[in-house]
C-alpha cells in the first residue's frame, strides 16, 4: 500500500498561477508595464533598432532597455532624453531609463 496517496492537482496557467501568488502577481505586472513602456516608445525608436531592443526590469520609477549589442547601446543611449518625453507624455512614470547590453552567452 502507498503511504502516500497521490494527489493529482489539475496544472494552472501562468495566470492562474500568477493570481494565486502576490510575488507572481508583481512580477507578472510589472512585465506588462514594462512591455507597455516599450510599446509606448516604438514611434520614435528607429526601424533599424527595434529589432535590437527588448523590454527590461522596472525598479520604481527607473527602466532597464536590453539591447542586443553595444553599437545599439550607443545608439539608443542617444535617444534616452526622447524616450523620456515620449513616456511621460503618455502618463508612464519614469525618472530615468538605464541601457543594458545582452551577454552573448558564450
Amino acid at each position: 500500500m502507498n503511504a502516500h496517496p497521490s494527489r493529482h492537482h489539475p496544472p494552472l496557467s501562468l495566470q492562474e498561477a500568477a493570481q494565486a501568488s502576490p510575488v507572481l502577481a508583481r512580477l507578472s505586472e510589472l512585465s506588462r508595464e514594462s512591455q507597455a513602456r516599450l510599446l509606448a516608445i516604438r514611434p520614435i525608436l528607429p526601424a533599424v533598432l527595434q529589432l535590437a531592443v527588448q523590454a527590461g526590469p522596472i525598479e520604481g520609477r527607473n527602466w532597464c532597455l536590453i539591447v542586443k549589442n553595444n553599437a545599439a547601446a550607443a545608439k539608443i543611449r542617444q535617444l534616452i532624453p526622447a524616450f523620456e518625453a515620449q513616456l511621460r507624455s503618455r502618463g508612464l512614470a519614469v525618472d530615468s531609463i538605464r541601457i543594458k547590453v545582452q551577454s552573448s552567452g558564450l
